[in-house]
């Protein structure tokens, strides 16, 4: 029974350690980050890729300094889970689209940076099922950020309220600026609840799923129709 017990404590210990300083997993709650990642998409965060924060460990214990140890500076592009800024609880997964210093501005759906707008290119058209039975069509587009990397990006239109049409956003030191792959349907930097994100507060970058369901993962019975293996062990660009 002792050695029962010791096997269990130092599986746990061994697994808490690669929670905390390899990989986390995360699931896709929302269609914030459509086409790139889906609800129902179960992916890996890599603790290490900027280093550490409070927010690296188990319910933000403040163990760590302030700021980071071992930072390393997120790329223009990268997927990122981070803790929301103004509760530090919630994880949100977004693109990071402005370094420190950058000038952000959207204008007529168009993603501009320190001045410069954005190339774009249209592909074909993301279709989801809304319903089922139901299918729709979504503009889809290729986007190539300043430094050369490509993401597909999901776009209504480019004159919705709020999201295609913006100030300019001047990101503060030590922050970044986010925004969601789904322009017109996403709660990202563009907007007060989300705003600039402190680098302390990223959790890691999301490098690959291992799992995608249209569903819910729990109702293994309906596995067989709602699996999406296509997606499995896929990169995350």
């Amino acid at each position: 029974m002792a050695e029962t017990l010791k096997t269990i404590f130092y599986a746990i210990l061994i697994a808490l350690s690669i929670r905390v300083a390899a990989f986390e997993p995360f699931s896709i709650p929302s269609g914030s980050m459509i086409p790139t990642l889906l609800v129902g998409d179960y992916l890996f965060v890599s603790k290490s890729a900027y280093g550490y924060s409070r927010y690296s460990l188990p319910f933000g214990l403040p163990l760590l300094p302030e700021d980071r140890i071992f930072f390393e500076e997120p790329e223009r592009g990268d997927v990122a889970v981070f803790k929301l800024p103004r509760d530090n609880s919630t994880d949100f997964i977004k693109r990071v689209i402005g370094l420190p210093g950058d000038r952000i501005q959207v204008k007529a759906g168009i993603l501009h940076i320190n001045g410069q707008p954005v190339e774009r290119r249209k592909t074909e058209d993301h279709i989801y099922e809304n319903a089922p039975g139901q299918f729709s069509r979504i503009n889809q587009y290729i986007e190539t950020l300043p430094n050369g990397r490509e993401h597909l990006i999901a776009e209504r239109s480019d004159d919705n309220p709020g999201s295609d049409n913006t100030t300019i956003y001047t990101v503060p030191e030590k922050h970044y600026f986010m925004m969601g792959d789904n322009r017109d349907n996403s709660n990202d930097s563009r907007f007060p609840g989300v705003s600039f994100v402190p680098r302390e507060n990223f959790v890691g970058r999301a490098e690959f799923l291992f799992f995608s369901i249209d569903g819910t993962a729990w109702k293994i019975w309906t596995w067989l129709d709602k699996l999406r293996p296509s997606r499995f062990f896929t990169g995350i660009e």
